[in-house]
């Protein structure tokens, strides 16, 4: 019962082929398996979250698929359609580095305020670590927190407590460093 959007509009697959890196063949190709595993033609959270259990099987990866499905979700819908699918799927796996670093900014700003907080920020990275299976235990807090603490000195220029956009693509693509310690690797 739900919305069917299995069907491509005309000329979807020539645009999407000029606002991303991918060839029209490509793009045909990624549509074809979009609709095989998600025939309604969008992919609604919990069916993502599922996805990456599958990726991370030895981690837990829902929080963190959580995040990364807001990010895909430009709209703010509730589901990743083909086209905000192949759009993420750029940034992520073909992006220039500006285009990565505003999508991992997408993924880090969790309350879409235009700001990262310190809590985004810890509760980003403990996501991460859920997924890779790293535990901390009370001295990994603490830790944790010296690593936020560390990229707030380096990145919050204005000492606001927060990192604007501006602030994160500045410093992050002057210094690698950060990308490391961020886990955008």
């Amino acid at each position: 019962m739900g919305k069917n959007n299995s069907k491509l509009k005309p000329g979807t697959i020539e645009e999407l082929s000029k606002q991303t890196t991918f060839s029209e063949d490509e793009i045909r190709n990624w549509y074809k398996d979009f609709i095989h595993d998600f025939p309604k033609g969008y992919v609604k959270l919990h069916e993502f979250e599922k996805m990456y259990e599958g990726f991370f099987p030895n981690g837990d990866a829902s929080k963190f698929a959580r995040h990364v499905f807001h990010a895909f979700d430009v709209n703010g819908d509730g589901h990743i359609d083909f086209r905000e699918f192949v759009c993420g799927l750029n940034a992520t796996l073909r992006g220039s580095i500006q285009q990565k670093l505003q999508w991992a900014f997408r993924v880090y700003d969790i309350h879409e305020d235009g700001y990262i907080s310190k809590e985004e920020m810890k509760d980003i990275i403990s996501a991460i670590h859920k997924v890779t299976g790293n535990k901390r235990g009370p001295e990994g807090e603490k830790t944790l927190q010296q690593e936020i603490e560390e990229v707030f000195q380096r990145m919050d220029k204005n000492d606001d407590q927060r990192i604007s956009l501006k602030e994160f693509l500045e410093t992050a693509t002057k210094d690698p460093g950060l990308i490391k310690l961020l886990e955008l690797h």
